[in-house]
């Protein structure tokens, strides 16, 4: 596997998942979510050259802190200085924590079902979310009303084209997914299934229902992120095909002052 998809798939997962606010200091890229999940509050490389962080990490902490926020480096294996960079933040105290899989399926020609035809009028799709999609996931994943205002932002900035899928039961969303493409690659997003109903095939269905939406769109693979240690959801995406990791990340925080 070539660091040049690595790279791709990297940019395309930021992409589907963008900042509220940026900014771009040496080989970093500093990305401010309003505290909405660590991968949209975190300094991340823009590329395989970056070797160090130590002198800007002071910089860093301030620009972090002016937000309201804790300082977090988010450190892909694909980095050449990966290793170098783990030792400076070691030596500053920070902990490591979120280790995360970056998995990819190629769709070799494949064609899937699509469930959001009229003859499976339980699973729908719409280019952006609507209240009840955005009320649904918010339930689904227990947050807060704060935390599903941020969300409703962070999605409504993707500028990518999306889909977004909502799968009803007794006509209540029991289960969502998202996926953006960016040039021939889809990427996954929040696929979550009401708890209740795990096991039943729910989120195999959204999925299928996502790669159709994503062959029609160009994609020719697939790709997602996924915490290491979720069981389940490795299961699933193995299930799914998906058979090559490209690379590992790991979410380092800074120590409270």
């Amino acid at each position: 596997m070539t660091a040049t998809l690595a790279w791709r798939v990297e940019q395309a997962c930021l992409d589907a998942w963008p900042a509220l606010r940026s900014a771009m200091q040496g080989d970093w890229l500093l990305r401010f979510g309003e505290g909405v999940s660590r991968r949209a509050n975190s300094v991340n490389p823009l590329h395989g050259r970056a070797a160090s962080i130590a002198e800007q990490l002071d910089g860093f902490a301030a620009l972090y802190r002016d937000h309201g926020l804790p300082l977090i480096v988010r450190v892909p294996t694909l980095i050449a200085g990966a290793a170098q960079v783990n030792r400076e933040l070691d030596q500053h105290g920070f902990t490591s924590e979120g280790e995360t899989c970056t998995l990819l399926r190629e769709f070799a020609g494949e064609r899937f079902a699509d469930d959001t035809s009229a003859a499976a009028l339980d699973i729908t799709l719409a280019p952006r979310p609507d209240a009840e999609w955005l009320a649904a996931i918010a339930r689904l994943q227990a947050r807060s009303s704060s935390h599903a205002a941020v969300y409703a932002r962070v999605v409504d900035a993707i500028a990518l084209p999306a889909g977004f899928l909502a799968l009803r039961r007794d006509k209540a969303i029991v289960a969502t997914a998202y996926g953006v493409v960016s040039g021939d690659l889809l990427v996954v997003e929040s696929v979550v299934v009401d708890a209740a109903l795990r096991g039943q095939g729910l989120g195999r269905r959204l999925m299928q229902a996502l790669f159709a939406w994503g062959i029609g769109n160009g994609a020719k693979a697939v790709c997602l992120q996924v915490v290491a240690d979720n069981t389940a959801g490795r299961a699933l995406y193995a299930s799914l095909g998906f058979d090559q990791e490209l690379y590992r990340y790991a979410y380092r925080r800074a120590p409270q002052n």
